[in-house]
């Protein structure tokens, strides 16, 4: 005869551990790790109202500059005279102490243009009159003695010339135009590509650039001039390849989010800008680098005033550019899609699921605890009372011990 024992199994930990407890202790990563990977390091989604309060106060503080301080407009804008003679060893300081006693008033700007034997000085100055004009060049070849062609000194070396503030007004009025066919191409694309409320934010994040972009140069007093406007139409192209990117990684996570319960299209939104962050942070560093060099060149190197301007109002851009697409783009979208809509019901239809799903699971550990405590059941009226020999156990009642040995 063989002898069969029943034995009690000892239950895994992982099988008893509440369901709602197993979800919250997944493994816990660093922020660079989490940053790198996409996985959720910035709650940009959840905090985005801090995100609009920041946005406000950049655009208040660009506003007011733009309000209160103005441009500083260069000659092509204004209007005025401009001279230009070889350098050959003149220093811009020896140039304006010549113009001042020449004219009685200091000159706009002072420059040197290029390197070697081939720089000249700039002279950009107020609106100067011919008897003017005769003057200053009289006192800068006395001065300076700069030789023309032949390597002789020659008069001829200095030029003179008036720029009308017309010219300027109709690079601003062409620009403007130029501007506002982007931002309508702009709109049309991304309403067919993706869908209308991403055309909206991402409208919305270029005027934002160049509010911004405008209010550091008149905040700071960076000269305006034509290059400054052909500037800032370049970085609206960055600033729309990087909100598409971070649109086109939402369009991807959120696809079928409306037959889910699991996740809000916030929520997925503020996935995809973290899957993309690194994508973003890393282009821009990238568009930086050669935008410091321009600047290196231009500045210290060929002392070139339109490269200089080009680069400063790139680098401002580009920085402004990166912030608008994360933290400002992607925000208002969800707050759009959230005010009203499927999108909206979707939302109230999972937090309400949540908040039961929470409610059960508080009486849950309630009941587990009271368990715990009384060794009755949560609710139970009646005390346990001892089972009759013969007597059914009662239904959910646990086994009192060992099933007895059988012989066979």
């Amino acid at each position: 005869m063989t002898n069969h024992t029943s034995t009690s199994r000892t239950p895994n930990p992982a099988e008893t551990t509440d369901v709602f407890t197993a979800v919250t202790d997944q493994p816990k990563h660093g922020f660079f790790n989490r940053l790198y990977t996409g996985t959720g390091a910035i709650d940009v989604i959840g905090k985005r109202r801090n995100w609009y309060l920041i946005t406000a106060a950049i655009i208040l503080i660009s506003l007011g500059s733009i309000i209160f301080r103005g441009f500083n407009f260069g000659i092509d804008f204004e209007g005025g005279s401009r001279v230009q003679f070889p350098a050959q060893g003149a220093s811009t300081s020896q140039v304006e102490e010549v113009y001042k006693t020449a004219i009685g008033t200091d000159p706009v700007s002072v420059q040197t243009v290029g390197s070697g034997g081939n720089a000249t000085i700039l002279i950009r100055s107020e609106a100067l009159n011919k008897d003017q004009v005769d003057a200053l060049n009289e006192a800068l070849f006395t001065k300076f003695q700069p030789k023309g062609k032949d390597g002789q000194p020659s008069r001829g070396a200095i030029s003179a010339s008036d720029v009308s503030e017309t010219w300027g007004s109709q690079i601003t009025r062409k620009a403007l135009i130029a501007l506002a066919v982007f931002l309508v191409l702009v709109a049309a694309y991304i309403a067919i590509r993706f869908e209308p409320h991403m055309a909206v934010a991402a409208l919305a994040a270029l005027v934002f650039d160049v509010t911004v972009t405008a209010g550091v140069y008149s905040l700071v007093g960076f000269e305006v001039s034509p290059a400054t406007v052909i500037g800032i139409l370049t970085i609206l192209g960055f600033s729309l390849y990087d909100s598409v990117v971070v649109f086109d990684k939402v369009e991807e996570n959120t696809r079928g989010i409306l037959h889910l319960n699991r996740r809000t299209y916030g929520e997925q939104a503020n996935l995809a800008v973290n899957q993309t962050l690194m994508r973003s942070i890393n282009t821009a560093l990238i568009g930086i680098l050669p935008i410091v060099g321009l600047m290196v060149i231009a500045v210290w190197m060929l002392g070139v005033g339109t490269l200089k301007d080009l680069a400063l109002v790139q680098l401002v851009g580009l920085l402004v550019g990166t912030y608008s697409s994360i933290f400002f783009a992607t925000p208002l979208l969800v707050s759009i899609k959230e005010r009203w809509g499927p999108v909206a019901r979707h939302t109230e239809k999972v937090m309400s699921r949540r908040a039961g799903v929470a409610s059960a699971r508080a009486g849950v550990e309630a009941e587990r605890r009271a368990t715990a405590a009384t060794g009755r059941g949560y609710g139970d009226d009646e005390p346990r009372r001892s089972r009759e020999p013969g007597q059914a156990p009662r239904p959910g009642a646990r086994p009192s011990g060992k099933r007895q040995k059988r012989r066979h």
